[in-house]
């Protein structure tokens, strides 16, 4: 498994503009939330204090995946992701069309909102030539708000050296 660093490093290079940043902490967690609710339609224990569901146990996964890569940024990144998978738990238990209309108004609409920071950027999506590094997105957040509050630093050089240079998407190649 590659490292944080390591990952940091690939996925900057998809990200150096700050427009296309910017979009990416409206949109990430838009497309997080929305993965959520259709894995919150399976209902593994039905608990009212315990809700149990798909998007429980791959909330779990990735954050066992992200506490691999680094503890820290994990442990840092994880309220956010739980308080997504709260708020995607409640809307998956509205009326089926209720709660897949939020999933399709909240995916599509984070996809968006990236695609247009990609256009602005002028290259392709990370996930174009690795759709892994979609997992990388929140945790590359996490990283952008720890450096610019001056902690880690040694998050910052690794985003700021990028290891290949991607080269500017064509016109209209932003899928």
């Amino acid at each position: 498994m590659r490292s944080l660093s390591e990952q940091l490093q690939s996925y900057a290079a998809y990200h150096q503009d700050s427009r296309n940043k910017l979009t990416h902490f409206f949109g990430v967690p838009l497309v997080v939330f929305s993965v959520f609710v259709p894995l919150g339609w399976f209902r593994l224990v039905a608990a009212p204090n315990l809700p149990v569901s798909g998007a429980t146990v791959f909330c779990l996964l990735v954050f066992i995946y992200y506490l691999c890569l680094d503890r820290e940024v994990a442990l840092l990144q994880a309220p956010f992701s739980l308080a997504l998978l709260a708020i995607a738990d409640r809307v998956s238990i509205l009326p089926f069309g209720t709660s897949l209309t939020v999933f399709a108004a909240a995916f599509c609409g984070g996809w968006i909102i990236q695609l247009f920071g990609h256009v602005l950027e002028g290259r392709r999506p990370a996930l174009a030539d690795n759709f892994l590094q979609i997992f990388n997105a929140p945790l590359f957040l996490t990283a952008e708000v720890l450096t610019s509050l001056g902690c880690r630093p040694d998050l910052r050089v690794a985003a700021e050296t990028v290891e290949e240079e991607v080269p500017p998407s064509q016109t209209g190649a932003a899928a």
